[in-house]
């Protein structure tokens, strides 16, 4: 490998380009080669790259000479046969975005992928690297004296237009409690350091996308829910969704309570939909409440301008990316891998059977 790591982005639609804003951040990296079966936007990728060569397929991507990573930003149904097709013609180092896969049957399929593939691949789980949400993770278990409740809830907006309109389905994107919430699973299994036993949730479409059509066909994706996690170490953890609050100050809003107090994280949501005629947009917090000296202390954490202006996730994907980047560089094991991203999205079709079968899901 040269001292510039070159990589592959595949999809080339609003987080492809997150992703290419974030890279060109990245000391020693560029993209050099892109790809999306929509040729407009594939070019207009390769140009926002500096010249990335833009591939006719997924096949002449992966025969290009200058090619050290690949980042995998194609719509959900479509990973598993993407890395499939990928093993099987050059093997390099992998960010997939989430989820993983969608739909039961592929978890076998990527069980047999992770035993197979011989380079790193990291399941791009960006929820983690928001600066506010990694210092909670880090404080939780010392600020709580061990968790024993976790609370995680996002209020956000509708799900954005996308190519195809492929995240209006639950068929192309495997549910909303899969495509949007396997972030929070994680989270939830990385906070407690523990494993989920037991899952009940109740979630619907009660606002969005009612009025659209699509081929003739109404959009059945989700926009609230809750969901309630038991875990193997008798914590447990709660979701609340709703994707008609981006009203709210803050978009995501995380709380760990243990016996000796409790730890909050608040997020803001993307400062471009923020309204100008508020001012400036509001910047995320950490507030440490415990029980003995009883008192709340809140903590801003500012993000760079420059990582805001890369991407609607607070920061993360850059943070995200330089870790992925040393892995490249030196290999090693992802922080987020192939398990993390399965068991997360195991969860979240769980979660998807719970509120479709009013039943409790055993995992």
């Amino acid at each position: 490998m040269s001292d510039i790591v070159n990589y592959g982005i595949v999809g080339c639609g609003m987080m492809g380009q997150e992703h290419i804003h974030n890279i060109a951040l990245l000391e020693g990296a560029r993209v050099s080669v892109v790809y999306d079966p929509v040729m407009e936007l594939a070019q207009a990728a390769g140009k926002m790259a500096g010249g990335a060569h833009v591939a006719s397929s997924l096949a002449d991507m992966l025969a290009f000479e200058a090619l050290d990573a690949l980042v995998i930003v194609s719509p959900n149904h479509l990973h598993v046969a993407q890395l499939q097709e990928i093993a099987a013609k050059r093997v390099v180092p992998i960010l997939c975005e989430k989820p993983l896969y969608t739909a039961p049957q592929d978890a076998s399929v990527m069980e047999a992928f992770a035993q197979h593939y011989a380079a790193p691949v990291w399941v791009a789980m960006e929820y983690r690297y928001m600066p506010p949400i990694a210092a909670l993770v880090s404080r939780a278990a010392q600020v709580t004296g061990g968790v024993k409740m976790l609370t995680i809830r996002e209020h956000r907006f509708p799900f954005l237009p996308k190519i195809g309109d492929w995240n209006r389905f639950n068929a192309q994107t495997g549910g909303t409690l899969v495509e949007k919430c396997c972030h929070f699973f994680d989270l939830m299994r990385l906070i407690l350091d523990a494993e989920p036993v037991r899952v009940m949730a109740s979630a619907g479409q009660s606002v969005n996308h009612l009025d659209e059509a699509y081929g003739g066909q109404v959009p059945d994706i989700w926009d609230n829910g809750y969901v309630i996690v038991d875990f193997d170490s008798g914590a447990r953890a709660m979701l609340e969704l709703c994707m008609f609050a981006e009203g709210a100050r803050f978009q995501e809003e995380i709380s760990a309570v243990g016996p000796a107090g409790k730890i909050e994280a608040r997020v803001p949501g993307p400062g471009r939909f923020w309204p100008e005629r508020l001012g400036p947009a509001p910047v995320a917090e950490l507030e440490v409440s415990q029980r003995h000296p009883k008192g709340p202390v809140m903590e801003p954490v500012p993000v760079d301008p420059a990582l805001l202006a890369a991407g609607d996730h607070n920061g993360a994907t850059y943070y995200q990316h330089q870790r992925f980047l040393q892995i490249v560089r030196e290999g090693g094991v992802p922080e987020v891998g192939l398990s993390d991203g399965a068991k997360a999205v195991a969860m979240g079709l769980a979660a998807q059977r719970s509120a479709e079968e009013g039943v409790v899901v055993t995992l």
